[in-house]
């Protein structure tokens, strides 16, 4: 099987008999993104016992996660948070509409009323000045900060949320092995520089292709089906590559070892923040409990890089009814309505 049809590939369901299963399931996604780790000796107990680590910690934070936000037209008006990430009900339906995920989903569900998803979004301060009532007075030209939100990315779609939660699990695991990836393409001292290379190039071109954390918070730049194409025959080419480069075996048991190291200390490369806040209905920060104000709870996700980013996200439910009609241009669909 293919490197993108492994990572890929639908998830099993999942029991409480089926752990065995889902361990072979994740050691062979490591795998995938590292062929040349299965020439490891006991490559499979020495992922296994790291990847045993990662699925704790991920299962916690998964289950940490609170339950999925209604997101459509409606919620908007009644859900302070759903308020918080659109500035309009149409600007929800829009962003939604975007998403080519959410649309196969669809196609691929017939049956599928609602999806459920991960909303990711870019969060930023804008300091602005503005006017504030101070007992009886209106004052002007106050200093105030504004919470704004864009870049609105829908990636990982679920039947349930709990198929959503384990989905995501499936991309964590990916991440964690890309950071393995990363740390052999940064190894000068027991690695020939093709082969850091070679592994440098995979890094990137994974990561263009929005394996791992950043398809679950919609880090990744849109690419159309041609770009898809293009990357998956480099990255095809980069697998024949690294197969073809001769390392001793000693090299890739430590090779091996480098990226149970990852594994076996998840918290250091995935973790989610929480943030509360409490916010007026024109997402101005506010630190009295006005009538006019509402506390909200955001969770920010570490993207990695140099240096790594936080991208906010939430889990939330999105009807099918309200996607827009394909082949239309969002913006004129949603003038129409």
């Amino acid at each position: 099987m293919g490197l993108l049809a492994s990572l890929l590939r639908p998830m099993r369901a999942r029991s409480a008999h089926d752990e065995n299963a889902r361990m072979v399931e994740m050691i062979d996604r490591v795998i995938a993104m590292n062929p040349r780790l299965r020439l490891a000796r006991h490559y499979r107990q020495r992922l296994g016992k790291a990847v045993s680590v990662s699925l704790t910690y991920i299962d916690n934070l998964t289950g940490s996660l609170p339950a999925p936000n209604e997101a459509n037209a409606s919620a908007w008006s009644t859900d302070p948070l759903i308020r918080v990430f659109f500035a309009t009900p149409d600007d929800l339906v829009k962003a939604f509409s975007r998403s080519e995920e959410l649309r196969t989903y669809f196609a691929d569900n017939s049956s599928s009323t609602e999806a459920y998803a991960t909303l990711g979004m870019t969060m930023f301060e804008r300091h602005v000045l503005g006017v504030a009532v101070e007992g009886s007075e209106v004052r002007h030209d106050v200093s105030q900060t504004t919470l704004c939100f864009s870049d609105h990315r829908v990636r990982v779609c679920g039947r349930s949320d709990a198929e959503l939660r384990e989905e995501i699990a499936r991309r964590l695991v990916d991440q964690l092995a890309l950071e393995g990836l990363a740390r052999l393409a940064a190894d000068r001292r027991n690695l020939v520089a093709k082969g850091r290379e070679l592994l440098a190039a995979r890094v990137a071109l994974l990561e263009r292709r929005g394996v791992g954390m950043r398809s679950v918070v919609g880090d990744s730049p849109d690419a159309g089906s041609d770009e898809l194409a293009r990357l998956d025959i480099q990255i095809a080419e980069n697998t024949r590559n690294l197969a073809a480069l001769r390392v001793p075996t000693e090299i890739v048991d430590l090779q091996l070892e480098r990226v149970c190291e990852v594994f076996s200390t998840p918290a250091d490369h995935i973790y989610v923040e929480k943030r509360r806040l409490r916010l007026d209905l024109m997402n101005v920060i506010r630190n009295d409990d006005s009538q006019a104000s509402r506390e909200i709870e955001l969770h920010l996700a570490r993207i990695p890089g140099d240096p790594p980013r936080m991208r906010a996200f939430r889990l939330v439910r999105f009807p099918r009814d309200e996607l827009l009609p394909a082949g239309l241009h969002v913006d004129a669909a949603t003038r129409a309505i």
